[in-house]
């Protein structure tokens, strides 16, 4: 049994949604989601909660229960409050900063990094070592984050690079004399 499929998703005031076929459409104050699941699972509205239940008793489909409760759930977070992840640049001359809707970074490089921000994402640049990155569907968000932590991850040495917020980068010791 799916622990966290038995639990019911409760819809914030502000939020509706509608189930067509497999399909699940939830509006909120920042704007529309859906998500379609597979066969292996029903989803039933009834008043402002969303349970999931499975349609049989295979692997696939205890294995679809858990995971369609989450997506419900995160439709539901993302429509209301939204998601965030934040970057620290750590590093002399690393720098962030805006420019029109891209993100121009100088991560040591001989050239300037022009990350461009794709459409359904807010990026910013508070500080000029923090990225704020900002939306509605968590898969995106995340995405863009390790697209832009790719230019260059935290190295163990030196502590260097583009690192998650309150991420514990591993320390090694370097070379003895």
């Amino acid at each position: 049994m799916s622990r966290i499929g038995k639990k019911p998703v409760e819809l914030p005031s502000g939020v509706s949604a509608q189930v067509s076929g497999q399909t699940i459409e939830v509006k909120g104050p920042k704007g529309t989601r859906s998500f379609t699941a597979g066969d292996d699972v029903d989803i039933v509205l009834d008043g402002n909660t969303v349970s999931v239940k499975p349609r049989g008793l295979s692997k696939r489909a205890r294995q679809q229960w858990g995971m369609t409760r989450s997506m419900v759930a995160n439709l539901a977070t993302g429509v209301t409050d939204g998601f965030k992840k934040e970057l620290e640049l750590v590093g002399v001359g690393y720098r962030a900063a805006m420019q029109g809707k891209d993100l121009k970074l100088s991560l040591g490089y001989s050239h300037e990094v022009i990350f461009e921000v794709p459409a359904g994402i807010t990026v910013s640049a508070p500080k000029q070592t923090e990225v704020v990155i900002e939306g509605m569907d968590q898969q995106q968000v995340g995405e863009v984050a390790a697209n832009i932590r790719k230019w260059r991850s935290p190295e163990p040495y030196k502590g260097k690079g583009i690192r998650y917020k309150d991420e514990y980068i591993f320390r090694k010791e370097g070379k003895k004399k």
